[in-house]
């Protein structure tokens, strides 16, 4: 199989879980901000597929999602999250091909920039379109909140599943990146 079609089978898997993992949060949609379900597929995408791969999966998947689901609703939450889950795929993959992939230590790097990186895009993203539009409030507390206090758990879980499953995937050669 081709680079190309191996990333684009890999991309559609990702997206495919995107579009499915917030089931499990049983629709409550406090359980879902906390876990951050979309976010573990895109994360991956970028890290199996590269930077461009990732972005594209993690640009479409909210919106496809309220498509097809109407859940995350569009405006702000599905547009704001457009914008944060193409920043951490984009960033997981290009960041983990400029640190070499070389190790633990390269890998948690990458995710954590990736992680970072996503949420402040989320955060600028939040802020203008709340100047847009007056009925979105959007604070520093609110940043925070939705950004790291609220969303821990979901943290947490993709700092543990995401090296796990590239690294086995890395030593399994399953991945699709140059």
């Amino acid at each position: 199989m081709s680079q190309n079609t191996r990333k684009l089978v890999y991309s559609a898997l990702c997206l495919a879980l995107a579009l499915l993992l917030p089931f499990l949060t049983g629709q409550i949609q406090q359980f879902g901000a906390m876990l951050s379900p979309m976010h573990l597929p895109v994360l991956l995408c970028g890290y199996l597929c590269g930077g461009p791969w990732g972005a594209a999966v993690g640009f479409v998947a909210p919106l496809l999602r309220n498509l097809l689901f109407h859940m995350p609703q569009l405006f702000p939450s599905a547009t704001a999250m457009a914008f944060e889950l193409a920043a951490y795929g984009f960033l997981a993959g290009t960041l983990h091909k400029a640190l070499g992939r070389r190790g633990a230590k390269a890998l948690y790097g990458s995710l954590v920039l990736a992680m970072l990186g996503g949420r402040a895009v989320w955060g600028a993203v939040m802020f203008v379109l709340s100047k847009i539009a007056t009925a979105v409030e959007f604070s520093p507390a609110i940043f925070f909140a939705g950004a790291f206090a609220n969303a821990w758990p979901g943290i947490v879980l993709q700092l543990i599943l995401v090296p796990v499953i590239v690294a086995a995937l890395e030593r399994a050669k399953l991945t699709a990146h140059d």
